[in-house]
C-alpha cells in the first residue's frame, strides 16, 4: 500500500467535494491544487492547507504526483486526461470523459498505453440503492429484466455558458444528465450489447433537427438491447416539474421489479424499493453520503497499486449510446 500524491485540477464545488472524499480516506495526500479562480483556490486550501497552489495543468504536471483529479469544463476533459496519463499519472475525471466516443476512445487508449488507472465520476452507481438493485438483478431475483425506465428532470439549467455551446459541451441535457441514466442501466444489466437507439431532442419546446447547432434541453430516447430488453429514457433542464428534480431508474423483470427514486424533489436523497406484484419493500433510504464514493474508490485502488483496468472500456459503450441518441 502506497500513499499516492494527488493533484486537483479545478476546485469549484464538485472538485472540492471530491477532494474532501479523497482526503477522508486517509490513503492519499492532497499535494497540489490548481484553478483559474483565486477564490476557489482559497476555499480548497481550507480543506488541504498543505497543498501547493499552482496556476494550471502544466504546472501540476511538473510536480512529483501519482494521480490527477480533473473537474474542469467538458471540452477540456479528454485532452487534460491524456496529458496526465502520458505523464504517468493515474486520472479520475468528471463526466463526461469526452464529448463523443472518439474522444473517450483516445483517453482509454492513452490509459492502456501508459498502464495507468483511469476512472470517471459516474457517481450514482455508488448510491446504496443502486448497489442493492444491481445485486438483485445480478442474482436473478427479478427474473429476466425486460424493461427499464430512466428519468432525470432538472428544474434548473446549468449556470455556465459553455454548457449551451455544443462545441464545448458535446451536447445538452443528454450529455449532462442522460449519461448517468444510460450508465446505470447498462452497468446494472452487465453491459449487454445494444441493438438500436433512437432519440428525440427539443430546445425551448421546438424539436431539433440535425445540424441545428443548439443544445437540447429536453430529450427522450429508446434503446433496445440485443437480449430483448427495452430501455426508455427522458431527461431535461428547466422542466416545469413542480419540484427541483425528478430522478428515477426502474427495472422490471418477470419475477419482480426495483426502482431508485429521489425523495421530495431532492438531488441528493434517494430511496430504493423492491416490488413483488402490488407489494413493496424498502431496500435503501436517506441519509446516504454517496456523492464522493466514486473518487474515494479510485483513490483506494490507486493506493493499492491499481493500474489500467479494462472495465473503463464500458465508458466507451455508454458514450457510444449517447452518440447514437444524437444521431452521430
Amino acid at each position: 500500500m502506497i500513499r499516492p500524491r494527488i493533484g486537483f485540477l479545478g476546485v469549484g464545488w464538485i472538485g472540492r467535494h471530491r477532494m474532501e472524499a479523497v482526503a477522508q480516506t486517509g490513503l492519499a495526500e492532497i499535494a497540489a491544487i490548481a484553478d483559474a479562480n483565486p477564490a476557489m483556490l482559497e476555499e480548497a486550501a481550507r480543506i488541504a492547507p498543505g497543498a501547493r497552489r499552482v496556476k494550471g495543468l502544466e504546472a501540476l504536471l511538473e510536480l512529483p504526483l501519482d494521480g490527477l483529479v480533473i473537474a474542469t469544463p467538458s471540452a477540456l476533459h479528454a485532452a487534460q486526461s491524456i496529458a496526465g496519463l502520458r505523464r504517468g499519472l493515474a486520472v479520475f475525471c468528471q463526466k463526461p470523459l469526452g464529448r463523443d466516443a472518439a474522444e473517450v476512445r483516445a483517453v482509454i487508449d492513452a490509459a492502456r498505453a501508459a498502464d495507468r488507472l483511469l476512472d470517471v465520476d459516474l457517481s450514482y452507481r455508488f448510491t446504496e440503492g443502486m448497489q442493492r438493485i444491481r445485486a438483485l438483478v445480478r442474482e436473478g431475483a427479478l427474473g429476466r429484466v425486460h424493461a427499464v425506465d430512466l428519468v432525470f428532470h432538472n428544474a434548473y439549467g446549468p449556470d455556465k455558458a459553455w454548457f449551451y455551446d455544443a462545441a464545448q459541451s458535446g451536447g445538452g441535457c443528454v450529455m449532462d444528465l442522460g449519461v448517468h441514466l444510460v450508465d446505470l442501466a447498462l452497468w446494472t444489466l452487465d453491459f449487454p450489447a445494444v441493438d438500436s437507439v433512437s432519440g428525440t431532442l427539443f430546445a425551448g419546446g421546438e424539436r431539433l433537427r440535425a445540424g441545428d447547432g443548439r443544445v437540447e434541453d429536453y430529450a427522450t430516447a429508446s434503446i433496445d438491447l440485443c437480449n430483448g430488453a427495452a430501455l426508455r429514457l427522458a431527461c431535461s433542464w428547466r422542466l416545469q416539474a413542480g419540484q427541483d428534480a425528478v430522478i428515477s431508474a426502474a427495472f422490471y423483470g418477470t419475477e419482480g421489479g426495483a426502482a431508485l427514486r429521489n425523495i421530495d424533489g431532492s438531488f441528493y436523497d434517494f430511496s430504493a424499493e423492491r416490488y413483488r406484484g402490488t407489494s413493496r419493500e424498502t431496500l435503501a433510504s436517506a441519509p446516504d453520503a454517496w456523492g464522493g464514493r466514486a473518487a474515494a474508490d479510485w483513490a483506494r485502488r490507486l493506493a493499492a497499486g491499481g493500474r489500467f483496468d479494462a472495465e473503463i472500456e464500458r465508458v466507451a459503450d455508454v458514450v457510444g449510446v449517447l452518440d447514437r441518441i444524437y444521431g452521430r
